[in-house]
């Protein structure tokens, strides 16, 4: 997915693109397709990470370090809520473990996916947090 970024890029920001704050997400258009259902959130974050901050309401959790099993068609692990033919919205704490995620569900076959950077974006664009 080549989400609009505040400065009209469609381009995904770096590793490090946490640290330009001109670089965002465009929130506007991307949270209401997430609440109707039309993309798949997932928080790629450790478990000890959720309990300590919550998590993104709606979300499912895909540890970066399972993703590439969680979200393998073929694989016997694959989660159900994730399908290479419907939208993702990844996040983490900062955005990039989440830029990393972007990557491999690409390399699988997902062809919309966005990285929505930290749990901190997603709170300060409105979105509900879970504890």
């Amino acid at each position: 997915m080549r989400a609009k970024l505040a400065d009209g890029n469609d381009k995904d920001p770096t590793m490090f693109g946490f640290l330009n704050p001109s670089r965002k997400v465009d929130f506007d258009t991307l949270m209401p397709r997430i609440a109707a259902g039309d993309v798949t959130l997932v928080d790629v974050r450790e478990a000890g990470e959720l309990a300590m901050t919550g998590q993104a309401k709606g979300a499912i959790h895909a540890p970066l370090m399972r993703l590439a099993d969680l979200a393998d068609p073929s694989h016997p692990d694959k989660h159900p809520k994730l399908n290479p033919a419907k939208p993702v919205a990844l996040y983490c704490a900062s955005g990039a473990r989440s830029a990393h995620g972007k990557r491999l569900l690409e390399k699988l076959g997902y062809a919309e996916v966005v990285n929505l950077g930290g749990l901190n974006d997603w709170a300060r664009a409105g979105g509900a947090v879970t504890r």
